[in-house]
């Protein structure tokens, strides 16, 4: 047996392992977002919630798991409690990879184990308060948490099989890593990422005991299952086409098991494949419930065919690698771009590609000295880091990055996509932490006493405290403590709409958020929410068409609803039955001088109509007198692309359509940069039940990210365009606004928006 593996034998450091997680899970709860946020997050606390199921590959690991996590009474707060979720499967991550360092120093270092600790620590400490790992870890924005604690589990795991004699203990390692690649799959498949490490790790412990054949046949059972994993989305898809793909992988399967048979090794094969079915059946999950029709539904994977939409993400359209959606060397570029945020994110760019080569020194230096001296476990992190950078950069093949060459007129991400590589930030810690070793290891000499060595070593502990440079230059950018404004974004939007009105909204930012206020919180359960995004997929019409009336809440309502009398819709509120609404096209060109009409509305319509435009229309078509129809400002001049302008009067955030067209009073004013405006209605939002001062107060840095600062600026508009108004309508014959009640909202209005746009690129 080598000195490694003697050495291994040693029980693993699981209390320290404990401590670190405990630390850095401290860390993260002292800047956890108190609520939910924008982007997916919302969309995943109500999914995990209703039982529900997100956008694809549907993700059912984590809605189960945390909507268990969910029932927990570790705080009041829902939404906190899955942020907590995030925190503590990232932190369990931290912890596991601390074990793994501490694995791979023991054979290369012979100093005290606190010292081995320490530098163990110092390194994943990096990792865990990367900007993007910490940005991630606040807040439950995606399951990718989740997955970072499956490659670090599985990297464990690794090592303690490489570590065991071969027996059945060993075998038992092997079968459960197994398992929780197939199980992590169900989650997201960035856990599969783990995969090729494994393979590399488990071949070169092969080939270092010269095992026999039995041992190998063994090994090719998992590095074929492994590749399966891989490659199952892309065998799915092709197999819709022609079955010869799946007896292709059927065959790639058998192989294997049948050489592991007749090795002698049937009852491995057996429970092998047990643990594998065990594993992929949680996605059962996906048509179970969504036979059940909850009200989180994406993809009502009821049938084979959706369901093998939903695994492949159909949905998405994901393009061949070749020819790209953008130059590889930008893409590689755009990576870096994010690699160097994770260092020092609050600080000048100056600062941040300074720190981003020092700390990338390190790990490289970490990488080097690793190799020269334990070229197995080196061999196996190498393959690991490159699956999770140069691997996944190529693979994922993203449009240019969204602040990447802004002078030109580019195909971009909608947002920023760093968080797609968040175990190459994590893992790179433990690279950085074998650099602090090997730094140290410059400072003693093998031949010299213990005590003078650990002298030495002790004199190294300046350069770790390096660990603490992300700490203090990611603090601002990525702690959430105080951020509440999605939350109250979806309160004010869905309370902008009167009882039983349906709301047309276009994006993540406008929608997720007030799913998460309806499912979660029980707010407005009554407002129906047409996205106009996904109005183009068969599932979301069939789920507006689905949705059960909710009784509006008149004992929780507004002023502007209070004492008076609503009556809820008899109908659906789309009458077209489900297979008309499936056959609706994607597309459809408008026949000349064709004009849209509902009651007394007139439209002159675009030339060309997408679907999610005809399940509009039909929406006011079937509901114009029934229930309010509202069109939210973050549409963008939607209403007027499909002639609707005359008939829109903007009440806040949200234009009401009405049934005839709008007549100027001394509360309907038109405003230039936002059209007609009831002045009485808006002044009611704007100051008596929105939340201002939650998109005003000042940020550090402004707005977390520019893609989504939309949001505020629509504020600053509205509020802007509110006091123009009134400045307008409140003169007197002198010219000065003499109401005193009138001037004070004015120069209030102002000073919101004033602030707002502060907290914007257009105000920096």
């Amino acid at each position: 047996m080598t000195q490694g593996s003697l050495v291994a034998l040693k029980r693993p450091p699981y209390r320290v392992a404990g401590l670190v997680s405990a630390i850095i899970l401290g860390l993260y709860v002292l800047t956890i977002a108190p609520t939910t946020q924008f982007w997916d997050t919302s969309e995943y606390m109500a999914a995990a919630r209703v039982l529900g199921i997100p956008h694809p590959p549907g993700n059912p690991l984590f809605v189960i798991l945390a909507n268990v996590w969910g029932r927990i009474p570790l705080v009041a707060h829902y939404a906190l409690r899955i942020n907590l979720f995030a925190a503590v499967t990232s932190a369990c991550a931290s912890g596991f990879l601390f074990l793994c360092v501490e694995r791979f120093l023991q054979p290369l270092v012979s100093v005290h184990r606190n010292l081995r600790y320490l530098v163990a620590f110092a390194g994943v400490f990096v990792g865990a308060t990367s900007f993007t790992v910490w940005n991630q870890s606040v807040v439950n924005e995606k399951v990718y948490t989740l997955s970072l604690l499956s490659i670090a589990l599985l990297l464990w795991l690794g090592l303690r099989w490489a570590d065991r004699e071969q027996g059945p203990g060993r075998d038992q390692l092997l079968i459960l890593i197994l398992y929780l690649l197939a199980l992590t799959s169900t989650n997201h498949s960035m856990g599969l990422l783990a995969a090729p490490g494994m393979m590399v790790l488990g071949y070169l412990t092969l080939r270092q005991e010269k095992a026999a054949t039995a041992e190998w046949a063994k090994g090719l059972v998992f590095c074929t299952m492994a590749l399966a994993f891989l490659f199952l989305p892309t065998v799915l898809e092709k197999g819709a086409q022609h079955w010869i793909y799946y007896l292709l992988t059927l065959a790639v399967l058998a192989v294997p098991l049948a050489i592991t048979v007749n090795t002698g090794q049937h009852r491995f094969a057996a429970f092998a494949l047990i643990a594998v079915s065990f594993g992929l059946s949680l996605n059962l999950f996906l048509p179970i419930r969504a036979g059940l029709f909850p009200p989180i539904n994406e993809g009502e994977p009821t049938n084979w065919e959706a369901l093998r939409q939903v695994l492949t993400r159909f949905q998405y359209q994901k393009s061949s690698l070749i020819p790209r959606q953008a130059e590889l060397t930008w893409q590689y570029v755009n990576y870096l771009q994010y690699f160097a945020w994770q260092f020092g994110r609050s600080w000048e760019s100056a600062v941040r590609y300074g720190l981003a080569g020092l700390f990338g020194g390190l790990g490289l230096v970490g990488a080097g000295w690793h190799w020269l001296r334990d070229r197995r476990h080196a061999a196996t992190m190498a393959v690991l880091m490159l699956t999770v950078t140069v691997a996944l950069v190529f693979y994922l093949d993203f449009k240019y990055g969204f602040s990447i060459r802004l002078a030109e007129n580019l195909p971009r991400e909608v947002r920023e996509r760093d968080y797609f590589f968040i175990a190459s930030f994590q893992l790179w810690g433990v690279w950085v932490a074998l650099g602090f070793a090997a730094i140290a290891q410059l400072f003693s000499s093998s031949s010299e006493q213990a005590a003078q060595e650990r002298k030495r070593w002790l004199a190294t502990i300046p350069v770790l405290s390096l660990a603490v440079v992300p700490l203090a230059g990611n603090w601002l950018s990525a702690s959430r403590s105080d951020e509440t404004l999605p939350r109250d974004v979806a309160w004010d939007m869905l309370q902008s709409v009167e009882p039983y009105g349906i709301l047309i909204t276009v994006g993540d930012n406008d929608t997720f958020p007030l799913w998460y206020m309806q499912e979660v919180e029980g707010v407005r359960r009554d407002v129906t929410l047409a996205n106009l995004s996904l109005l183009n997929t068969r599932w979301h019409t069939r789920q507006i068409k689905r949705r059960e009336v909710a009784a509006f809440d008149t004992a929780n309502a507004i002023p502007l609803y209070r004492g008076r009398s609503w009556s809820p819709p008899t109908e659906q509120p789309l009458s077209l039955s489900f297979t008309e609404l499936d056959e609706l096209p994607p597309y459809y060109r408008v026949p000349e001088n064709q004009v849209f009409q509902a009651g007394q509305i007139r439209a002159e319509l675009p030339e060309y109509l997408e679907r999610a435009d005809i399940v509009t229309l039909r929406l006011i078509q079937d509901n114009l007198g029934e229930r309010p129809i509202y069109i939210a400002r973050t549409t963008g001049n939607y209403g007027e692309r499909m002639g609707l302008a005359p008939y829109l009067v903007g009440q806040g955030l949200v234009g009401k359509l009405m049934p005839q067209p709008v007549q100027p009073s001394d509360s309907m004013v038109y405003v230039q940069t936002l059209g007609w405006m009831d002045l009485a209605t808006s002044q009611t939002l704007l100051f008596d039940v929105y939340h201002p001062e939650s998109a005003a107060r000042q940020r550090p840095f402004g707005w977390i990210d520019t893609p989504s600062e939309s949001i505020i600026t629509l504020y600053a508009v509205v509020y802007a365009s509110f006091a123009e108004a009134m400045s307008v309508q409140g003169v007197d014959s002198t010219g000065v606004v003499s109401d005193s009640t009138v001037a004070a909202h004015i120069s209030q209005a102002n000073d919101w928006a004033n602030r707002m746009l502060g907290n914007t690129s257009y105000g920096r």
